[in-house]
């Protein structure tokens, strides 16, 4: 019997949606893979075959699926633990690229007036 392999992958904001090399498509709940229900649609939309189509990659949610998982209805595995450590550093590296509200101004005075006449 040959390997079943992803061909294409669909997300919406609930579920994830597999199109398959035998003409299947396996569509199964966001709510299964924490990593995926968490991520933004740029991060969810994100992702690979790997292995010739045997899983799926995100590398930005660092997530690997296993198109077999997928067929067999296997949710994810991670632990409660290691989720709640992986949604804390993203939150971290978040607050790490924001911007302050007021951010002072780096400028001498006398350069900001020039740059204010100039606008």
């Amino acid at each position: 019997m040959q390997a079943v392999n992803a061909l294409r992958v669909t997300l919406t904001e609930d579920s994830l949606a597999v199109d398959l090399s035998d003409g299947r498509t396996v569509s199964v709940p966001l709510v299964w893979y924490p990593r995926l229900l968490h991520g933004s649609p740029r991060e969810r939309n994100n992702w690979r075959l790997i292995a010739g189509g045997e899983g799926i990659h995100w590398p930005d949610l660092d997530e690997d699926l296993s198109v077999e998982g997928i067929i067999l209805g296997r949710a994810s595995g991670e632990s409660q633990a290691s989720l709640k450590r992986w949604l804390e550093s993203r939150e971290a590296a978040a607050r790490q690229h924001r911007i302050p509200a007021s951010k002072p101004n780096r400028q001498s005075p006398r350069a900001g007036r020039h740059a204010a006449r100039d606008i």
